[in-house]
């Protein structure tokens, strides 16, 4: 009997072992936990050390990971494991990932090739001095749509920005904000941006349907943000400013990426033409030579190592959390509060900026929204074109204003040397740009006729 009862032990262990997973539990808030874990463990550094970027992200993230391992307890350690290899296994998690390493290595290529130098002394010397602090916008917006980055974009143009304050009567902290301006635009924009890949890739859309739709929400934003740089230092007293000589064959890469992308090119053919291109400009420049070609690819991927990471640890918590039921109790509780498509268009928005605001890094609150934004539009018919301009829009628009953001932490430390250094909260009043831009995003959600398709 004894034997009998043993091997129906056995047989049943080993048919519950061999049971297909199931896609998830009931709903269930708990299942969250994770996100809470992260959100104390990263927003709370940042509160108590006065530094939201004292605590590496991977870090608070592994914490959370550990959270969800320990919360999936119906499941076996090596069952956790199937359940996040099938989350990475999803196709836009692995092409996101390379598309991150391989915009890297462009973005190291063309920068030490000397395309962002050049770049800066040709917007310089074709732009009128009367335009100085619309100026400096304008270069930022072409810069960090070639770019990729409104952190690379302000490091290079925010010095640039206090020399002309000092030669102008014009206010330092209008420049610095005409410079976050530009560099919000292309970050936003820009093909080769992170926040743009992780949008398009967790929404399943192409770049250049997504750079369609977001271009014509915030082109208002942009005009009216250059306009009001035109006006208001229109009298004050300036000079010109000195630039050197700009090469223009170390900008056509940047050219080359833009127009190739927007013509519905394939991105990893995008961005590989473009890095031998920009190679190939550097060398008969005599900017590169010898090892230079292969260091500068492999720095500028190593500086993508973070974000790839994270996307992938986000990736195993987004699964964990999915199957102990949290994207299904938040969908339910977010569809008692939507009522239309208009309604669901806002909650991304806002599920976005708030993650934004805690973590002070728009290219993982986009990671972190993506998923559930990507079930409120499957569920309201919003197309995925949309939603994923609705995902970089309002992440870039709270990343623009946060005084505590890289992008306006990197300007006020380039005021060092200043007479009177900023402060973010000195900054952020003159961003205009992420403040025009959410004024368009609200009017696009909520005055606009729907048409999804």
């Amino acid at each position: 009997m004894k034997i009998i009862l043993k091997e129906a032990r056995i047989h049943m262990n080993n048919t519950t072992a061999n049971m297909p997973l199931k896609d998830s539990l009931k709903p269930s808030p708990l299942a969250l936990l994770p996100i809470g874990v992260f959100l104390v463990i990263y927003a709370g550094s940042g509160i108590i050390f006065h530094d939201f970027y004292n605590m590496p992200a991977i870090i608070a993230f592994l914490a959370a990971l550990l959270t969800a391992f320990l919360q999936t307890r119906t499941l076996s350690f090596s069952e956790k494991i199937t359940v996040i290899a099938k989350g990475l296994a999803d196709e836009n998690i692995i092409t996101m990932c390379l598309i991150f390493l391989t915009a890297g290595a462009f973005s190291g290529a063309v920068s030490a090739a000397g395309g962002v130098e050049h770049t800066v002394n040709l917007g310089l010397k074709l732009l009128p001095a009367s335009w100085s602090a619309a100026g400096l916008f304008i270069i930022g917006c072409f810069l960090s749509i070639s770019m990729g980055t409104s952190v690379g974009t302000i490091s290079a143009l925010a010095p640039i920005a206090v020399g002309i304050s000092e030669k102008t009567s014009i206010s330092l902290a209008m420049c610095i904000g005409a410079v976050i301006s530009g560099a919000m635009f292309g970050d936003n924009l820009s093909m080769i941006s992170d926040t743009t890949i992780a949008a398009t890739r967790t929404q399943g859309c192409s770049m250049k349907d997504k750079f369609r739709t977001n271009f014509f929400i915030v082109l208002p934003a942009a005009i009216l943000t250059f306009v009001l740089l035109l006006i208001l230092p229109s009298h004050s007293e300036v000079v010109s400013v000195y630039a050197k000589d700009a090469n223009l064959l170390l900008i056509a890469p940047y050219l080359f990426v833009l127009v190739s992308a927007l013509c519905g090119m394939n991105v990893f053919a995008v961005l590989i033409l473009g890095t031998v291109f920009s190679l190939a400009a550097g060398i008969f420049t005599g900017n590169l030579s010898g090892m230079e070609i292969f260091t500068c690819m492999g720095d500028g991927i190593t500086a993508m190592y973070d974000i790839t990471v994270i996307s992938i640890i986000v990736s195993c918590i987004g699964s964990l959390i999915k199957y102990n039921g949290g994207i299904d109790w938040l969908l339910t509780a977010i569809h008692q509060r939507i009522r239309s498509p208009k309604g669901a268009r806002f909650g991304i928005s806002v599920l976005t900026a708030g993650i934004d605001t805690a973590t002070a890094n728009n290219t993982i609150s986009i990671i972190l929204a993506g998923p559930i934004a990507k079930e409120i539009s499957t569920e309201y018919d919003i197309s995925p074109r949309e939603t994923a301009s609705l995902l970089d829009i309002s992440a870039s628009v709270t990343q623009g204003l946060l005084p505590y953001g890289a992008q306006v932490l990197y300007a006020s430390a380039a005021t060092a040397s200043a007479v009177m250094p900023l402060s973010g909260v000195d900054i952020i009043a003159y961003n205009y740009y992420p403040m025009f831009m959410a004024f368009c995003l609200l009017g696009w959600i909520f005055l606009r006729r729907t048409h999804n398709k």
